[in-house]
């Protein structure tokens, strides 16, 4: 028998209670929004953002959404902003964490932006002892400056 891999599936009816009760580690709640809170934003933002759920067999193991072509610049009088694809939230429950799955989601992710033709990913992150900053650099990702919400911006090539 094989081991089921994860996957990434849209947020249902049927799904969307298991998706807002996933909570991280406690430690970690600073440093990510509730997925309901996640959701509520992909409800009002449908044109940018892509909620999905992780799963591994029939269990919701976490929560990953992405955006995508939206204009970012960390100076708003900049009319001409580059548009940007990327990371928005990632959440995985605190006891499915360490097995690889949110190494998959933000892989997922980011073919996802490739089969758009992005060739950037781009992720924010809020600093801090704990946070995923490690995680992030670890993927590739290089930090490239501090937002006006001051998290830290990442970006990965994603043509290599």
């Amino acid at each position: 028998m094989t081991a089921a891999r994860p996957r990434l599936e849209k947020v249902t009816p049927d799904t969307v209670l298991a998706a807002c009760r996933l909570e991280v580690a406690p430690e970690q709640r600073v440093f990510v929004a509730p997925v309901a809170q996640s959701l509520a934003e992909a409800y009002v933002h449908p044109d940018i953002a892509w909620p999905r759920l992780i799963c591994d067999g029939e269990r919701v193991v976490g929560f990953v959404m992405a955006f995508f072509d939206v204009p970012f610049t960390f100076d708003a009088a900049v009319p001409d902003a580059p548009l940007r694809s990327g990371l928005w939230r990632l959440a995985v429950a605190a006891g499915e964490q360490g097995r690889g799955y949110g190494r998959f989601a933000v892989g997922a992710v980011n073919e996802e932006i490739r089969r758009r033709g992005g060739t950037v990913s781009t992720v924010t992150w809020k600093p801090g002892e704990g946070g995923p900053e490690e995680f992030y650099l670890g993927l590739g990702y290089r930090k490239r400056g501090i937002t006006e919400d001051d998290e830290c911006l990442g970006d990965l090539d994603l043509t290599g």
